[in-house]
C-alpha cells in the first residue's frame, strides 16, 4: 500500500460547514420547517445557522399569546445565545407584529438581555428594514394567515408608513399546512395581490415558502419583492456586518452587492 504525505492528504479535505464567515442564531417555531431551510439555501459557504425552537399551539392570536408568554421563549434565547453566534433572530413574523412596533422593539431588548453580548433582531424589524433598503413606499401584501392576523399585518405596515394598496390571505391556521403550500401557488397568490401603484410586495410568514420564487416574481412584476424569511436573513447579515449571501434571492441583496462593488450574477 502506497502512503502519501500529509500535504497531499490535505487536498482531500471537504467543506464541512464550519463558520469561517459567521454564525446566525435563530429562534424558530418548533413545528415549522421553512425558515431555517431557506436560510441555508441563501447562505454562502462559511456561514452557519444555529436554530433553537419554541412551540406554537396554533396559528391564531390565542396560539401566539401562549407561545410568547411561555418560559420556553427565554429558555430558547439563552440556549442558542450560549453558542458563539454573531446575531440572534426571532423568526416569527406574526408573533412579533401582532401587538405593534413598541412590542416588537421590546422583544429585541428582552432577547439581548437573555443572550448578553449578542445583537438581536426579529422578523418584523428585519422586514421593515428591508422595505426601507429598497426604498419602498406603498406596498401590496401577501400572507397565508387567518383574517385576524392578516389584519394585524396590515396595521403593522401602515403604522410604519407603508400604506397597503392591495392584499390577500389564504386563511390557514395550521402550521404544517403553511409549509405545504407549493411554490406555484405561492407565486400565483403573490401575483394576485399586486397593485400597479405598489412600490414593493411584502410576503409575510416565516413558514410560508418564498425564497425560491422571489427572483421570478421580481422579473414578472418589475418591482422589489420582500419576504419575511429573506428579510430576516438579510438583516442578520447587516446587523453582524457579514457578507454571506448567495446571489439570486432578490433585489434586496443585489443592492448591497452593488454598493460593495460586487456582482449579483
Amino acid at each position: 500500500m502506497t502512503s502519501i504525505t500529509g500535504e497531499e492528504a490535505r487536498k482531500g479535505f471537504r467543506y464541512d460547514g464550519y463558520a469561517t464567515l459567521g454564525r446566525l442564531g435563530l429562534i424558530y417555531i418548533a413545528s415549522s420547517i421553512v425558515m431555517d431551510a431557506e436560510w441555508a439555501a441563501m447562505a454562502a459557504p462559511g456561514l452557519s445557522i444555529h436554530t433553537t425552537r419554541v412551540r406554537l399551539p396554533k396559528v391564531t392570536l390565542e396560539g401566539i399569546d401562549q407561545m410568547m408568554n411561555a418560559p420556553e421563549l427565554e429558555q430558547s434565547a439563552r440556549l442558542v445565545g450560549s453558542a458563539p453566534i454573531d446575531v440572534l433572530c426571532f423568526g416569527g413574523t406574526s408573533a412579533s407584529f401582532v401587538y405593534g412596533t413598541a412590542y416588537d422593539k421590546a422583544l429585541i431588548g428582552r432577547m439581548e438581555g437573555w443572550a448578553p453580548g449578542v445583537k438581536a433582531t426579529t422578523a418584523s424589524t428585519a422586514s421593515l428594514a428591508a422595505l426601507a433598503e429598497v426604498k419602498a413606499g406603498p406596498v401590496a401584501l401577501a400572507t397565508p394567515y387567518v383574517d385576524a392576523i392578516h389584519q394585524r399585518a396590515i396595521n403593522f405596515l401602515e403604522s410604519n408608513g407603508h400604506k397597503v394598496l392591495n392584499s390577500g390571505n389564504l386563511g390557514i391556521d395550521e402550521d404544517w399546512a403553511l409549509a405545504d403550500v407549493p411554490l406555484e401557488k405561492v407565486f400565483d397568490h403573490v401575483v394576485a395581490c399586486d397593485h400597479p401603484d405598489a412600490t414593493a410586495i411584502f410576503i409575510s410568514c416565516t413558514n410560508f415558502r418564498s425564497a425560491g420564487v422571489i427572483e421570478a416574481l421580481e422579473t414578472a412584476l418589475g418591482k422589489p419583492v420582500i419576504s419575511a424569511v429573506q428579510a430576516s436573513f438579510w438583516h442578520c447579515l447587516e446587523v453582524a456586518g457579514i457578507d454571506g449571501a448567495r446571489p439570486g434571492y432578490g433585489r434586496l441583496f443585489d443592492r448591497r452587492l452593488a454598493t460593495e462593488g460586487g456582482s449579483s450574477t
